[in-house]
């Protein structure tokens, strides 16, 4: 490892599992101290001792609750560096069978909660800081019955567009990430059965011109490019990683 982020304060949201998990790795690996976030207490512990960062029980959902996970990150480690925002659920059913009960449980959790997320942490980011956002290649590309999840990571990256500018005058640069089909335990919590998720695995992975699924390492390797000052003139931007499923092609 090249060790590019020694020093480096990084505070990663949903960070016991999956992309988050995969990400706490890379940036202890590059030399980062993190902390991570969940709502897991067994499961935020577990991490914490495998990967020797701070685990703090918090629910993103929650305004109260981020207020403080701010003071309870800001009192252990002080100020951050890096804010990868990466805290999310994903269930999909179709329009017809939305209910508010739906649609709030995503929207607080995936939007509104990671929109408050990062307003109660500027006040404690460093000036040069680094925030990346989740997103989502369904932001972007259709899908069916996965209108309120879409919704929600298109959200995000409208947000990541303005707070670009408002923060640019602190050197803060935000961007986001649009993983496509990943292999993560997400897949397991989409309300659908076994036969059904093989389904909508294979479908997806036809689909995909590398004809694969990606990584959560892979996922992890470009949000600590994005954390690091090799991306330094680079900020109001989403990097998708997808093996190719965004592109329309002509066939």
């Amino acid at each position: 490892m090249s060790n590019k982020l020694k020093g480096k304060i990084a505070v990663i949201t949903g960070g016991n599992s999956g992309i988050g998990y995969a990400t706490a790795k890379e940036l202890v690996a590059e030399g980062a101290t993190v902390v991570i976030t969940g709502r897991n207490e067994v499961a935020v512990k577990k991490t914490a001792a495998e990967l020797n960062v701070i685990g703090i029980v918090s629910d993103q959902s929650h305004l109260v609750a981020i207020d403080q996970l701010v003071k309870q990150v800001e009192s252990t480690v002080g100020k951050v560096d890096i804010l990868f925002i990466n805290a999310g659920i994903a269930a999909f059913i179709p329009i017809e069978s939305v209910t508010e009960d739906h649609f709030d449980s995503i929207m607080n959790i995936n939007f509104k909660g990671a929109f408050f997320t990062l307003q109660k942490f500027i006040p404690i980011l460093n000036e040069g800081a680094a925030v990346t956002f989740l997103s989502s290649l369904n932001a972007t590309t259709g899908m069916a019955n996965s209108s309120v999840y879409a919704a929600s990571k298109a959200s995000l990256n409208s947000l990541v567009r303005a707070a670009s500018i408002e923060l640019a005058d602190r050197q803060i640069r935000v961007n986001s990430v649009s993983p496509g089909p990943i292999n993560t335990p997400i897949f397991g919590k989409l309300g659908l059965d076994e036969e059904s998720v093989n389904g909508l695995a294979q479908t997806m992975q036809n689909a995909i011109p590398l004809k694969r699924f990606g990584t959560v390492e892979q996922v992890a390797k470009i949000v600590a490019f994005l954390s690091s000052d090799d991306a330094a003139y680079t900020t109001g931007s989403d990097y998708p990683i997808d093996g190719g499923l965004g592109v329309n092609a002509v066939v």
